[in-house]
């Protein structure tokens, strides 16, 4: 069996978020304003393949990561982004933040308009559906965020790390993250991170905090064939 952190979204969509997953046979999906992420049993098999175009349709656009990857002739490769995945070290357990407050339903809005701002990468309206998200407010703003996204076994993504930039050098994104992982391991896993390969700032920030670099992944944007 490959390791789940190898294919982390197929494994998150038969595992932990399963209740989240469309489609069947050899291809998952996330609802559209949940997540672009979509998930393949084998993402060498070309019958995979084929079920993720019958589940997405002709001509449509989706997100994918696996080690290995071969994306079919037919298929169009619209985007590649390299990053690196980084392992909490086994002894990292965070702590908890007494500012950080449990964002929800009623906090989207404000989440996605910070995420305008700042770009930590794909956030939508159903996004926080992925698993515990929490924030910092300053004057009843919202300020800061973190939260969970993928969940391969035994462990979770920490994803959507932004801070408003008038409120940047603060050491807020650190207290969050920490806040974050107390949060997985006191339920027994351990936090992974995904981070583009050209920021080294927050590379270096995620290292201080306690991580390293298991791997290099890149995550495609591909473009299902379109039939005539």
């Amino acid at each position: 069996m490959s390791d789940p952190l190898d294919n982390p979204i197929w494994h998150s969509l038969i595992g932990a978020h399963a209740h989240l997953a469309q489609g069947a046979g050899r291809a998952r999906r996330y609802p559209a304003e949940v997540s672009p992420f979509v998930g393949l049993s084998d993402a060498t098999d070309d019958r995979a393949w084929r079920d993720l175009a019958a589940l997405l349709g002709p001509g449509q656009q989706a997100a994918v990561a696996a080690d290995p990857l071969r994306v079919p002739a037919d298929w169009t490769r619209v985007m590649t982004l390299d990053g690196v995945q980084m392992l909490a070290e086994p002894g990292l357990v965070g702590g908890s933040d007494a500012e950080a407050l449990t964002l929800g339903p009623a906090d989207v809005e404000e989440m996605l308009e910070l995420v305008a701002r700042t770009e930590p990468g794909p956030f939508g309206a159903g996004t926080h559906r992925m698993g515990r998200y929490l924030g910092i407010r300053r004057g009843g703003a919202l300020i800061a965020m973190a939260g969970e996204r993928l969940r391969p076994p035994g462990w979770t993504e920490i994803s959507a790390v932004c801070t408003d930039p008038a409120f940047r050098g603060q050491g807020l994104a650190a207290r969050l993250v920490n806040a974050v992982c107390a949060g997985i391991v006191q339920r027994g896993e351990r936090p992974l991170l995904h981070v583009l390969a050209s920021n080294q700032s927050a590379i270096a920030l995620y290292e201080r905090l306690g991580f390293v670099v298991r791997r290099s992944v890149q995550f495609e944007v591909v473009q299902t064939p379109v039939t005539r």
